[in-house]
């Protein structure tokens, strides 16, 4: 059933489920929406914004933690990935955007337990041998027999855009195949990426290359 007026902060980030999120609050309208949540123990939703709005699709955090609270009322806190919804409807009644919004879940038929597993070990070797090369400190521990190990090693991924597109993917070794190729061809893109700039004073097609790839 749809959840009524979940509150929603739009950000240049992903929340994903069971993954801390960091957040410094500092907005009047934020602080007031943020302040509701603690006091009351209730979630908002994470939506990514961009250019064309907000995504329809996002994941509710709920604050785990309250690590600083300044003067101002400004407020460094860290909250944690707890359920994805869809955009049903959306309220501006409130100097914050408010949603009505439908969770969901992965959908049952998962493409069979043993191609989940064999999609599991290939996705973390990829990952780990991805890693240990580009790594600029310590490599997490990860959960391997986590059933959602797709949402933590998304969380190891600076690229909000892969964030987004697991976050929207309704099958466990969807993502895991959908992360297998991303770690297995990064090396290439960021060869295609560095390339194309170097290009790009003289070649007027660079441009469109650095934005296909980057998005």
């Amino acid at each position: 059933m749809p959840v009524d007026l979940l509150p929603l902060f739009p950000l240049n980030a992903v929340a994903l489920p069971g993954a801390a999120l960091p957040l410094h609050i500092f907005e009047d309208r934020y602080k007031e929406m943020i302040g509701i949540a603690i006091q009351q123990q209730t979630e908002f939703g994470i939506v990514l914004s961009h250019e064309q709005g907000i995504a329809n699709i996002g994941c509710s955090v709920l604050v785990e933690t309250v690590m600083q609270r300044h003067d101002d009322g400004r407020m460094d806190i860290l909250c944690r990935g707890s359920r994805r919804f869809e955009i049903v409807q959306l309220n501006e009644e409130k100097d914050y955007l408010r949603a009505t919004v439908q969770f969901f879940d992965d959908d049952e038929s998962d493409g069979g337990k043993r191609a989940t597993d064999e999609l599991r070990a290939a996705t973390m070797d990829a990952w780990r041998f991805l890693a240990e090369r580009v790594a600029e400190g310590p490599i997490p521990d990860l959960d391997a027999d986590d059933p959602r190990i797709s949402f933590e090693l998304g969380q190891t991924v600076g690229d909000v855009n892969l964030r987004q597109v697991l976050l929207q993917m309704r099958s466990e070794a969807e993502r895991l195949q959908h992360l297998l190729t991303y770690f297995r061809t990064f090396e290439t893109r960021q060869a295609r990426i560095a390339e194309a700039r170097r290009l790009a004073p003289t070649n007027g097609h660079a441009k469109s290359s650095i934005a296909q790839e980057e998005q």
